[in-house]
């Protein structure tokens, strides 16, 4: 397999498209997930995004990063708004639906309504999840920061509901995504599902890590 280095310059250089494909292929695989909103007269918003990562478990905390706001985020208005967001695992039989949700569709438009996807409300909780998710998060926001370097927002959120299979979760407390069905993405439309490599026991410096399935 050949190999080339691509310098600063080269990437600089590269054609605005060109450059968003080859950059966002380079983190790999990442998660595949719904953000589900509304604004505070409920109209419902629905876009899908690659960025959600873990950031600590007491209190159970993850960040997502939204674009800048230079033009309508109606998704970060309306985590603004009501505080409250939701993270939903896509799913094969999901996918296409999912991605067509990257669609601009004008503020008083549901992304839910337009790819056939139901919204799930739960009493007390300020945003919908998706009905068709096997793995539904409901967040509320901590915090907002403002990535100087280039506008980008970085929004930490608390689960504070996370709607799990039972047949999916283990004496350990580990999550089976596999079989759930979530899928991933890589790039900025390339999705793939999940084949188990196997589970390694916890590291410890003076002995070799062991497979335990």
């Amino acid at each position: 397999m050949s190999l080339s280095v691509y310098e600063k310059e080269a990437i600089v250089a590269m054609e605005k498209r060109y450059r968003a494909t080859f950059v966002n292929s380079l983190s790999g695989f990442k998660s595949a997930n719904l953000l589900g909103t509304s604004d505070t007269n409920q109209q419902t918003n629905l876009c899908i995004v690659s960025s959600a990562f873990h950031l600590g478990a007491n209190p159970a905390l993850m960040g997502v990063i939204i674009r800048p706001d230079t033009v309508p985020r109606d998704t970060l208005e309306n985590i603004r708004a009501t505080g409250f967001y939701t993270l939903n695992h896509v799913q094969k039989e999901m996918i296409v639906a999912a991605h067509q949700t990257s669609a601009r569709y004008p503020h008083d438009i549901s992304e839910f309504d337009q790819v056939g996807l139901t919204p799930l409300w739960r009493e007390k909780f300020g945003a919908p999840f998706v009905q068709e998710a096997a793995i539904r998060l409901g967040l509320v926001l901590r915090e907002e920061h403002t990535m100087a370097i280039n506008g980008t927002h970085l929004l930490v959120g608390e689960i504070i509901e996370a709607h799990v299979p039972d047949s999916c979760v283990s004496e350990d407390g580990f999550v089976d995504i596999e079989q759930a069905g979530t899928v991933a993405l890589s790039g900025l439309d390339c999705y793939h599902t999940a084949s188990r490599v196997g589970r390694l026991s916890y590291a410890k410096p003076d002995c070799q890590p062991e497979w335990l399935d």
